[in-house]
């Protein structure tokens, strides 16, 4: 069931393409849909802190999927969250960057570039929680390029998976927040 004032977020948004999207065959939970209660998860950041999605309800969520931290595009893409975080902050939005590092890994990559969200570690077991949301690649190990923006009842409202290799549009994330201030 749809919150009040959020069926106009999901015609806006369920147009988005799941770019890439190829489950392993027959054993691979679908990619959450636009509309859907985001599935639950708690995982340590790079402090070992832990983090549990439902108690972020009230605020917005970006789920940032990326596959390995101090990699090329991934920080490209982390970058520019961090540069834009003010952006994020305004609209009531808390930002979570995923990857199946440890959180050692995690903390060093934070540190390194300045990254001031939680970086979680979906190392053990190894991607249950990118699998959970339909974007582990088993074949790599590694989490595809997936982000799933969560209005504060905890309902997805922008998905994007993007194939290996290929960045994600910064602009998407900003018309989706549009679509959720006008709620």
């Amino acid at each position: 069931m749809t919150p009040a004032g959020a069926a106009d977020t999901a015609v806006l948004l369920a147009g988005v393409p799941l770019a890439g999207v190829h489950p392993a065959a027959g054993h691979q939970p679908a990619v959450p849909a636009v509309g859907e209660l985001a599935p639950d998860f708690e995982l340590v950041n790079q402090y070992g802190e832990p983090v549990r999605l439902s108690a972020l309800r009230g605020r917005n969520v970006a789920v940032v999927f990326f596959p390995f931290a101090f990699s090329g595009i991934c920080t490209g893409e982390l970058c520019e969250i961090r540069d834009n975080l003010a952006l994020l902050e305004e609209s009531g939005t808390t930002v979570l960057g995923i990857s199946v590092d440890s959180k050692f890994a995690q903390r060093a990559y934070a540190e390194k570039e300045g990254y001031t969200f939680d970086l979680l570690a979906d190392f053990w077991p190894h991607g249950a929680v990118a699998e959970q949301y339909g974007v582990f690649d088993p074949d790599s190990g590694m989490a595809q390029r997936g982000t799933f923006i969560i209005d504060a009842d905890g309902t997805v409202r922008y998905v994007v998976v993007n194939p290996r290799g290929q960045a994600r549009d910064f602009a998407g994330y900003r018309a989706a927040l549009a679509g959720l201030a006008g709620n």
